[in-house]
């Protein structure tokens, strides 16, 4: 006499478990990858933004220099000699901040 082996059968809702639970993983494994990829970019516009704002604060920086120079005493005093214009200690005001 034989002795017949038991398999273990699996039911139609194991099946429905199994697959359910295998399709979540790579549903959750393929959104991982799309969300991490979304985030690198991100973070790539973030620092060609950063870059962007420092290349700008180098120019105005840049700008306010030339301007300071321009806007100064000597350069003031030579265009008005240029133009033809003389300089009149008496009309400038002195203005105190202190006050």
């Amino acid at each position: 006499m034989r002795k017949k082996k038991n398999k273990a059968k699996i039911t139609k809702g194991e099946k429905y478990l199994y697959f359910y639970a295998t399709l979540a993983f790579f549903l959750m494994l393929g959104l991982k990858i799309f969300c991490g990829a979304s985030i690198g970019e991100m973070k790539m516009n973030i620092e060609e933004i950063k870059y962007n704002i420092d290349q700008q604060e180098k120019k105005n920086e840049s700008l306010t220099m030339k301007v300071n120079e321009l806007t100064s005493f000597e350069n003031v005093q030579k265009v008005v000699e240029e133009m033809g214009l003389a300089y009149n200690n008496e009309n400038i005001i002195v203005i105190d901040k202190s006050r």
